[in-house]
């Protein structure tokens, strides 16, 4: 929103943009609000009301924020090497700033660090040969991927993690010993696939899916671009 005659004159969006990130980075989302931005720019909680009317407009610029971080990867190899270079820059960057994933998903960026991202991963969809539709859906695809992704990588997989008894590692291996346990008549194949369903590490699971996405898309291509 236009910036009213009467706001703090040292005070801009982009200010209350870093602000937003530091208390994010100390407090996480819930811990987030426009009284502890303020007070990290030295204001009063009415200031920010001439620059974003909520906290879910100061949201909008905090998911700006995140992506300024973003630097795409090179135009070098095919597209699959270009997207899965894409998908490890995002995961990467959702996981190196607390609670980015919940910030970022679901929301329709159209900051101006967002829109340069947009630009520039549609124009080399299209390069690749994806129709306009499909280089739309291509986008949200892999975003909504790799943000659903990370929030499951994030949340705990079990009350012991949760509560602090116990590490993720130790929590996914009382669930193999778990599946070892079952009686073998009624779950084999549990019983004989237990390391398999809890040994790969989240990066292993990442490259396995993101393999299987780009796979997916590139029945949208002619087999000479594939």
């Amino acid at each position: 929103m236009p910036e009213n005659e009467g706001a703090t004159p040292a005070l801009t969006r982009e200010a209350l943009a870093q602000a937003a990130l530091k208390v994010l980075e100390r407090d996480g989302l819930a811990g987030l609000s426009m009284r502890k931005v303020a007070a990290e720019v030295g204001v009063k909680a009415a200031s920010l009301y001439w620059h974003v009317r909520n906290k879910e407009e100061l949201i909008d610029l905090l998911n700006d924020a995140i992506m300024a971080k973003a630097e795409p990867p090179p135009r070098e190899g095919g597209w699959r090497e270009q997207l899965h270079g894409y998908c490890r820059i995002h995961r990467r960057l959702l996981l190196d700033n607390r609670d980015a994933a919940k910030v970022v998903a679901g929301r329709l960026g159209l900051g101006p660090h967002m829109l340069a991202i947009l630009e520039d991963q549609l124009d080399r969809l299209r390069e690749a040969g994806f129709s306009n539709a499909d280089a739309a859906m291509v986008t949200y695809l892999l975003g909504t991927f790799v943000q659903g992704f990370v929030l499951q990588e994030q949340a705990p997989v079990s009350a012991a993690e949760a509560t602090g008894s116990s590490s993720r590692r130790d929590a996914v291996d009382a669930a193999a010993d778990r599946f070892r346990s079952l009686p073998a008549a009624e779950f084999p194949t549990l019983v004989e696939l237990a390391g398999d369903l809890t040994e790969p590490d989240m990066d292993a699971r990442f490259e396995f899916c993101v393999a299987r996405v780009l796979d997916g898309l590139a029945t949208l291509l002619p087999p000479e671009s594939r």
